[in-house]
């Protein structure tokens, strides 16, 4: 239950994946999810529409794994990427206005544009260990092109999302700021770590200085990581927190799917709501379900 000590907080969505495969979607391609913006539109929105019907307050657009690089793989051109991409901002945005008209209130309802790390891309888990052996220059020349597609279909800011890399890091807040698009740092971590071995501190305290940074936090990372992480981000940053761990599953990169036992609990998000978390979710294999559970919790 909610106390008084509680402070208001923001539910995020949950998985967009695990919400799809439930409804019967095969993801083990390269392109995951991105791959329903051209296959199965009305699926990625029938998926919104379900987290915001379990309490949800943001829809997370279907554009993590989604590039000019993986969908030119996949035989499309680069117009069709362009509009793939633009795509998951449009159906997340109509899916929202759609929910506000119906329930007639004033709640607040937004669309955070997935950005993914270059990790993601490659599609075998690098998003997990991070140090891709990439220039600054190249992380910056594979974000750009996307983050400012993003930007151009209006979403109501970035979710710079699972980032592994400290140099990572610091490209995408500097893009954030030339796209002039409010925007949360979630890292994805083990322990204190970033999954480039480097202190998840150093990327926090990296978005200090960056005013359009409404948040700084992490995601896809265990239930167990969160609560010391929330304090280490608001310490370093000075800013609000985010979190939006997965399952505590493991994801098996090679084999393409995860492993161990769930150790997600609801009853965990008060303690992070208290320590200062005031955007609160859940990443892969934590569903609408479990969203509902938050948003009794804390709303």
């Amino acid at each position: 239950m909610k106390t008084s000590r509680t402070p208001a907080v923001v539910v995020l969505d949950g998985g967009l994946s695990n919400a799809l495969a439930e409804r019967g979607h095969d993801l083990t391609d390269e392109l995951w999810t991105a791959r329903l913006l051209r296959d199965a539109p009305g699926e990625v929105a029938a998926v919104h529409r379900a987290y915001f019907d379990a309490g949800a307050q943001v829809a997370t657009t279907a554009s993590y794994q989604a590039s000019f690089a993986g969908f030119e793989r996949a035989g499309m051109t680069r117009p069709e990427a362009k509009d793939l991409i633009t795509r998951s901002v449009t159906i997340a945005r109509e899916v929202r206005d759609d929910v506000a008209a119906s329930a007639g209130d004033d709640a607040v309802r937004l669309v955070a544009a997935s950005v993914g790390p270059y990790g993601a891309v490659l599609a075998d888990g690098s998003e997990y260990r991070g140090r891709y052996g990439l220039s600054r220059t190249a992380l910056r020349d594979f974000h750009a092109p996307r983050m400012e597609l993003l930007a151009s279909a209006g979403p109501d800011m970035f979710a710079l999302e699972t980032i592994p890399d400290l140099d990572e890091v610091s490209v995408l807040l500097d893009l954030a700021d030339e796209f002039a698009t409010p925007a949360w740092l979630s890292c994805t971590i083990a322990g204190d770590r970033l999954r480039d071995g480097r202190p998840a501190a150093e990327a926090f305290a990296l978005a200090a200085d960056h005013s359009g940074i409404v948040a700084v936090g992490v995601n896809c990372c265990a239930p167990g990581d969160v609560l010391p992480a929330v304090r280490s981000a608001i310490a370093a940053s000075g800013k609000p927190a985010i979190v939006y761990p997965n399952s505590g599953e493991i994801w098996d990169g090679a084999a393409r799917r995860w492993v161990g036992e769930p150790e997600f609990d609801t009853a965990l998000t008060n303690s992070w709501a208290e320590a200062g978390a005031r955007f609160i979710g859940g990443c892969c294999r934590v569903g609408p379900a479990a969203i509902a559970g938050i948003a009794r919790a804390l709303v």
